[in-house]
């Protein structure tokens, strides 16, 4: 009972450096707002090999027995933390080398009696292999900030505790150990930091060959820990994915040039709109013509017909389509059977590149004929599909399919 009082005591007392906090970081404020509050969470998680550390420090160990009687080892302590936010942490260590403490008895590891203490000083080497949980406490109440001079990290941890005999004492054990610590972290640079290292250790008394109770150690170390990797976070708030902000940019442009693109084609569409008229004009005509007629008569010579598209479109206007229903309705009919649909895509030159025109082309008369087989049901075997680029003319009416029968 007495060593887990003084385990918790000496923890305590450990603890009471973390009330120096505010002094030490009281110039600190690059983590605050317009309005001087502390900017927190939450952070984005880095990736994998972000946020890491290696630390090797060295300092001295206390061992106890059931009492307050305590003997002076050396301690070695390796670690690697890897931080998963920045004020929650994993770490994973080796702390040991050599431990030493009083006893009232002989044991394997002691036996030799102190004349002056009346006791048996017990001389052993130890490996204790851990896992802590770590809690930037100055983080987690201070709000995140990369510089800050001090960060004061208690933790919990817990592992296997290897005790051997040293100098020709044949021992071994192996014990469960637990306990907690308050770790130090004095910034030197982005990538080095000054550790300081305060741990309690709890353990079975069997570890130096005790029978029975609590055994507790105290180790105090002092080193030094490189940051590996992304060292800061980000704000969930601050952060912008860059395809987005390239994509938004992106968006900008484009629709700046559709403005533009849009202003042109206004234009154009009042010229087409013209045009449409007197297609639809020339479509009452035929319509009228064709009723009059007499279907044998019509059958051979039914001409070519033009469906106009708008430009750098490769499906009809609503008005195309009924122009093309209507034809389709009255002259297909009339078709002799046995001749083949001719689909010819075409596309003006003045406008575009070759390859986009012959693009549009081909995707026009494309379009057209899956409209007929689709729609109006004409056998798919029975088309020709050639594509042009008119070089002369009116570049509007070079932007169509023309259908024909041979």
């Amino acid at each position: 009972m007495k060593t887990v009082k003084f385990f918790l005591g000496a923890l305590a007392l450990a603890a009471v450096s973390m009330f120096t906090a505010p002094a030490v970081n009281a110039q600190e404020d690059g983590n605050r707002d317009e309005n001087g509050k502390v900017v927190r969470g939450p952070y984005l998680t880095n990736q994998f090999g972000d946020n890491w550390a290696v630390g090797v420090a060295g300092g001295i160990n206390l061992f106890m027995d059931g009492g307050f009687k305590t003997a002076v080892g050396g301690a070695l302590d390796v670690n690697v933390t890897k931080w998963v936010t920045p004020a929650v942490g994993g770490r994973l260590g080796y702390s040991g080398l050599t431990g030493a403490e009083w006893s009232d008895a002989s044991t394997a590891l002691g036996t030799v009696l102190d004349d002056n203490k009346n006791m048996f000083k017990q001389k052993f080497g130890f490996a204790y292999v851990h896992a802590d949980v770590l809690w930037n406490i100055s983080h987690a109440i201070g709000g995140y900030k990369e510089t800050r001079l001090w960060n004061f990290i208690p933790y919990a941890h817990t592992g296997w505790l290897r005790t051997y005999g040293r100098a020709g004492a044949e021992f071994a054990d192996n014990e469960f150990a637990m306990g907690l610590g308050l770790l130090n972290n004095i910034r030197l640079s982005k990538r080095l930091d000054l550790t300081l290292d305060v741990r309690g250790i709890l353990t079975n008394g069997r570890h130096h060959a005790y029978v029975g109770g609590v055994a507790g150690a105290l180790q105090t170390t002092l080193g030094l820990s490189v940051n590996l990797g992304k060292t800061n976070w980000t704000r969930a708030a601050n952060w912008h994915n860059p395809e987005d902000v390239d994509a938004l940019a992106a968006a900008a442009a484009s629709a700046a040039a559709l403005t533009a693109a849009n202003a042109a084609l206004a234009a154009e569409k009042e010229g087409l709109e013209k045009e449409n008229a007197k297609l639809a004009d020339e479509n009452d005509k035929l319509a009228k013509a064709l009723a009059d007629a007499e279907n044998n008569s019509v059958l051979k010579e039914v001409g070519p017909a033009a469906f106009y598209f708008e430009i750098g479109q490769t499906t009809l206007s609503q008005k195309e389509l009924e122009h093309l229903d209507f034809y389709l309705k009255n002259v297909l009919p009339n078709v002799d059977g046995k001749k083949a649909t001719v689909i010819t895509g075409s596309a003006d030159k003045k406008t575009g590149s070759t390859k986009r025109n012959q693009y549009l082309c081909e995707k026009r008369a494309e379009y057209l004929k899956n409209l007929l087989v689709e729609k109006y049901g004409i056998d798919a075997g029975s088309y020709v599909v050639n594509t042009t680029i008119a070089a002369d003319g009116d570049a509007n009416l070079s932007r169509a399919v023309i259908i024909s029968f041979e």
